[in-house]
């Protein structure tokens, strides 16, 4: 396998989020805990679904995660985001995890899961997301 994530997700652009596992985010093996790793996937959606809405936005769910390979300390964590859809006030985003050890330039797909939130105001009440726009990056659809 190599450095770079096969050409689908490579399309989705450059990581989100990359960050190190650390010793204490382990549990008591040795291995990176999975709420750890779905701690980060929900900051790099939310940062998407916040860029996307121009707003604030509150995770609603979480379909399919699925842990494919451990992480273990010393890991780079690149996260990769794709919006799915938009809808009136939700936004889809699938999240896709990949690890490199510290020693070698092989990444390998660790998780991933598709995150729903919802835009909301500063009453915590949905809101519309406003129209797709240049400044966002083009991603994503708006219902017609």
């Amino acid at each position: 396998m190599s450095s770079t994530p096969p050409a689908p997700l490579a399309a989705w652009g450059p990581p989100v989020i990359r960050t190190i596992a650390m010793p204490a985010d382990t549990n008591p093996a040795g291995d990176i805990f999975g709420g750890w790793l779905m701690a980060q996937m929900d900051l790099a959606a939310g940062n998407v679904a916040a860029r996307r809405a121009r707003g604030r936005c509150a995770t609603i769910a979480v379909e399919g995660m699925t842990f494919l390979q451990p992480v273990v300390v010393g890991d780079e964590v690149s996260l990769y985001a794709h919006i799915v859809s938009v809808g009136r006030s939700s936004i889809r985003i699938q999240i896709e995890a990949w690890r490199r050890a510290r020693e070698n330039e092989e990444t390998i797909k660790v998780t991933q899961a598709l995150f729903t939130f919802v835009a909301i105001d500063e009453n915590r009440r949905p809101r519309a997301v406003p129209p797709d726009t240049a400044a966002t990056g083009g991603t994503g659809s708006d219902p017609a």
